[in-house]
């Protein structure tokens, strides 16, 4: 071989490795970060979301989050994106089965909003492994979830502890309150409690407490019946609910113990709409709005993005710590205190509910009486 040819065959041996480097460069960056397996990140719009949602009980999640969150992975990918659903109705094994079910068909990304956020942690893993990225939606799960949106949930609980000692005044101390908290698998129940348990030690006097198995509205009114008839209809000053539909077992509850609830405050979270129209009928005094238009909104961006191989950090400013991981890019999205005074300025306001859906004829005349016609 002469000395051209040599040069030759040189330079092209040369040039053969500068690619094959940048293409291990290239292969590297399109991995994503944090211990993907390697999965290929979809840069298009046509991208199939994993969507697992804990229980049917709650109406929210049927009315509300599956609709918008759908709505706007479509809005997002320009109707090319596709939505695989689950419900576990409450059931912890089953949402582990449906996440296997959702890395077995190397869906894009996974938003979970999980049933027990603790032993869904090795399901979290698993999709980790798999190069599947998840959004935990609405509750904080263990393992090494990518994203987190969310309402504070600690404020949740003190919006509702002051709501319910501004409403009960001077009589705050004059009997027994009963509080109702959620599911103990809800990590979400832990921090309403946390925010209301302080003040309402500190301004009330709480007769009974109980937490509320899988939020199941029965439960909920077998246990106002026992506070009912340990504490004594006459001695029930306020109850403190975590949510809607719970509450209206307790004011069911409440009224076949002959208590009157206009009479006896009993708060509430969701902004459920037979919520609202209890607010508005007076027997139930309040509510937690929380815009579920904005996380949803949010938890479809972060899922999209992901999906894509993109960065959260604009979209996900703040950080959470679960009990296993570190840091989690985090949205929180604000609460708001609903009462009959801002239902307009809330539920009506962001479309979740129509005038005519609050205003049947059984709440016809309520619905007048506040100005909303």
């Amino acid at each position: 071989m002469n000395a051209q040819m040599r040069r030759a065959a040189m330079a092209a041996s040369a040039t053969a490795m500068a690619v094959l480097l940048a293409a291990c460069g290239s292969a590297k960056q399109s991995g994503g970060s944090g211990g993907d397996s390697g999965k290929k990140k979809s840069s298009s719009d046509a991208i199939t979301v994993g969507l697992l949602l804990p229980e049917n009980k709650t109406a929210r999640y049927e009315a509300l989050d599956r609709p918008l969150i759908t709505k706007r992975i479509a809005d997002l990918t320009d109707g090319k994106g596709k939505v695989v659903y689950e419900n576990a109705q409450q059931d912890a094994t089953t949402q582990t089965q449906q996440m296997s079910t959702l890395i077995t068909r190397k869906v894009d990304v996974i938003i979970l909003d999980s049933v027990d956020s603790k032993s869904i942690a090795s399901s979290v893993q698993k999709a980790k492994d798999a190069g599947i990225p998840v959004v935990a939606y609405d509750r904080l799960a263990d393992g090494p979830v990518d994203a987190y949106t969310s309402f504070d949930n600690t404020e949740v609980g003190r919006v509702q502890a002051n709501a319910l000692v501004k409403q009960l005044g001077s009589k705050a101390k004059s009997g027994k309150i009963v509080m109702m908290n959620g599911a103990i698998t809800d990590p979400n129940a832990k921090l309403f409690k946390n925010g209301a348990l302080p003040i309402l030690q500190k301004a009330t006097s709480i007769g009974k407490q109980y937490d509320t198995q899988d939020w199941d509205p029965n439960n909920a009114n077998a246990n106002m019946a026992a506070a009912i008839q340990a504490l004594g209809k006459n001695n029930i000053v306020g109850v403190y609910s975590a949510n809607d539909d719970m509450a209206g077992a307790i004011i069911q509850a409440m009224k076949s113990a002959g208590i009157d609830p206009e009479k006896v405050p009993v708060t509430g979270q969701d902004s459920t709409l037979t919520g609202v129209q209890r607010i508005l009928a007076g027997t139930q005094f309040m509510s937690v709005y929380k815009s579920y238009p904005q996380e949803a909104a949010i938890a479809g961006q972060l899922a999209v993005a992901l999906a894509q191989g993109k960065s959260v950090d604009s979209i996900a400013p703040d950080s959470s710590n679960s009990d296993t991981t570190k840091n989690v890019p985090t949205k929180i999205v604000p609460v708001v205190a609903l009462t009959k005074s801002n239902i307009k300025d809330t539920v009506l306001k962001d479309k979740i509910y129509k005038l005519s859906d609050i205003c049947t004829p059984t709440y016809a005349a309520a619905c007048k009486a506040n100005g909303l016609q």
